[in-house]
Formats: C-alpha cells, sequence, structure tokens
C-alpha cells in the first residue's frame, strides 16, 4: 500500500489565508492617521481641559490598539497560513486579535468614566474654542478614515474536493459569494463609532460654551465611555463564539440537515456547523441511509448560504428491515 497515491484524497488546509488582504495595506494607514490625531486630542484634552475632546482622544486610542492588534493578525495570518499546527488554517487569528482588542476596549471604556466623573465633581476651565476646534478636525479625520476604510476587503475563489471511499469526504467551497474581511469590517464600523464620539464632543462643548451647561461636557464622556463598552461588549461575544467553536444558528443548521434529508432520502443522525475564520466555515456530518449516496453528494448540499471551506462526512449503512 506505499505506492497508493493518496493525492485526490488529500489537500491543504490554507483557504487562501496566505493572500494579502486589501484591508491589511488600508488598516495601516488608518492607523497612521488617528494617531496621530490621537496624540493632538489627548494632548489639547489635558491642556484645554475638555473631558469630551479627552474622551474622544482615548476612544480613539481604543480604536488605534484595535487596529493595531487586526494588522498584527493581518500578518500573522498570512505568513503562518501554511503552518501544519494550525488544524484549519489560520482563521482564528483574526478572532483572537479582535478578543483582545475587545478587552482593551473595555479598559479604555472603563478609564473613561472614571475620569468623567472625576470631572463632573471638580470641574475644570475649559477653552472652548480651542477645544472645539480639535474636536472638528477629529471628527474630519474619522470621515477620512471611513472613506479609506469603505469598500475593503478581497475574496479569494477556488474550490475543489475530495472523498474517501470508506465513507468520509473533505469539501472545500470558495466561491468568493459572501466572502468579506470581517477584520475590515468592523475597522469601519468602530471608525463610524469614532465619528460619533467627536461629534458628541462638539455638541457638549457647543453647549458648555453657550449655554453654560458645563456638565454637558464629563456626561458626554460618560456617553462616550458607553458606546466603546457596547462595541467591546459585541466584539467580545461574537468573537468568543468563534474562538469557542459555536454552533452556527439553529435555523442554519436546521435547514441544512432538512435540505441534505429531502434531496438524498437519508437521515443526519449527526451535524456541527461551526465558523472556522472570517466568513468561513467548517462542517462535520454523519448520516445514515439504506441505499448510501457517495459522501460528495452528501457534502454538495451542506451550506445553507454559508461559505463552508471543509467539510467531514460519515455515512452509515442502515439495513433493511421486514
Amino acid at each position: 500500500m506505499k505506492d497508493l497515491d493518496l493525492s485526490p484524497w488529500t489537500h491543504d488546509h490554507v483557504f487562501g489565508q496566505d493572500q494579502r488582504l486589501g484591508g491589511e495595506a488600508r488598516t495601516i494607514r488608518v492607523i497612521l492617521l488617528t494617531a496621530f490625531m490621537m496624540v493632538v486630542e489627548i494632548a489639547a484634552g489635558i491642556v484645554y481641559g475638555s473631558m469630551a475632546l479627552l474622551a474622544d482622544g482615548l476612544h480613539m486610542a481604543s480604536h488605534t490598539a484595535a487596529l493595531g492588534i487586526s494588522v498584527f493578525a493581518y500578518i500573522y495570518a498570512r505568513r503562518h497560513a501554511r503552518d501544519e499546527r494550525f488544524s484549519f488554517g489560520t482563521g482564528k487569528v483574526n478572532s483572537l486579535g479582535g478578543f483582545t482588542g475587545a478587552i482593551l476596549l473595555a479598559v479604555f471604556a472603563l478609564l473613561m468614566v472614571y475620569e468623567s466623573v472625576h470631572r463632573l465633581f471638580a470641574p475644570v476651565p475649559i477653552a472652548y474654542d480651542q477645544a472645539i476646534g480639535v474636536a472638528v478636525v477629529g471628527l474630519v479625520v474619522n470621515a477620512v478614515s471611513a472613506l479609506m476604510l469603505a469598500g475593503g476587503g478581497n475574496a479569494h475563489g477556488h474550490s475543489h474536493s475530495h472523498s474517501h471511499s470508506q465513507g468520509h469526504s473533505h469539501g472545500h467551497d470558495h466561491s468568493g459569494v459572501g466572502a468579506k474581511d470581517h477584520n475590515l469590517r468592523a475597522a469601519y464600523l468602530h471608525v463610524i463609532a469614532d465619528a460619533l464620539t467627536s461629534v458628541l464632543a462638539i455638541f457638549a462643548l457647543l453647549a458648555a460654551k453657550y449655554q453654560g451647561l458645563v456638565w454637558m461636557d464629563p456626561v458626554m464622556g460618560v456617553v462616550g465611555a458607553v458606546l466603546v463598552a457596547r462595541w467591546s461588549v459585541g466584539l467580545l461575544r461574537s468573537t468568543s463564539e468563534v474562538l469557542l467553536d459555536h454552533q452556527v444558528p439553529e435555523g442554519k443548521l436546521n435547514h441544512i440537515r432538512e435540505t441534505l434529508e429531502r434531496e438524498t432520502g437519508s437521515r443526519v443522525a449527526d451535524l456541527h456547523v461551526w465558523q472556522i475564520g472570517p466568513d468561513h466555515y467548517a462542517a462535520e456530518l454523519s448520516v445514515v441511509s439504506r441505499e448510501p449516496a457517495p459522501p460528495d453528494r452528501y457534502k454538495h448540499y451542506v451550506s445553507a448560504g454559508l461559505n463552508v471551506v471543509h467539510v467531514s462526512c460519515e455515512v452509515h449503512h442502515a439495513e433493511n428491515r421486514d
């Protein structure tokens, strides 16, 4: 058996993760721009006494840290894509980076709340004109960053499948349909959140300057912290689901199960579908049939609108009983 050619049944688990995504270069450019504005806003918030401006700068700091981790994830995932120590490739590196970034966001949110509450009870003089000017510049920077990130992401398409005569199948499908750079999407949404925080800072400073509502400045700092915290919680939830191999929604599982049973006349005994990277999914299933079909036939119906790139199928023959 040593001379048996296994090439039709073997494959790599790179799934296009060795390719440089367009989001990597875009994110680096946005990091440089945002880091510069972050320093300006934090310095201006301290010098001019604006908590809302300082909160916006800290929010930008959280954004810079999160994007920095995303860039590291891009590079690490690409350079280690062919490392066989990763069972399903390096797709989850992006989720791990996002999880770490979410923890940092939560820390920044706590710092913002602490400083805002302190300023609420111990106000400091504010140089309104300078603070408003810097906040407006920050808003413009966020808008430019959003434009730089808009429409990003590369989709690399290729497909191949392998089946074992003993009832195991591995299928891969990179059709490009629904393939998205989730890191880039998260960065874009975070920039939008930054822009909203800048708007809050400008509103608070204008209210304090023209209406005498000085308390609005630290209150907007708290509001900005809440925005960061909500983004952090959402990111923690979505990334932890990937890291812990959370099943896809029950509706999609039921759809796959019903489609398999309807189209093949078999029964699905076991089914697992989970995410292994940005818009990449793996599936394992066990089917029982009195007239078993080749594994590739069952593998063909495992989709439910998901980009399933790896399928393992176990087929059992059920004896006919009178």
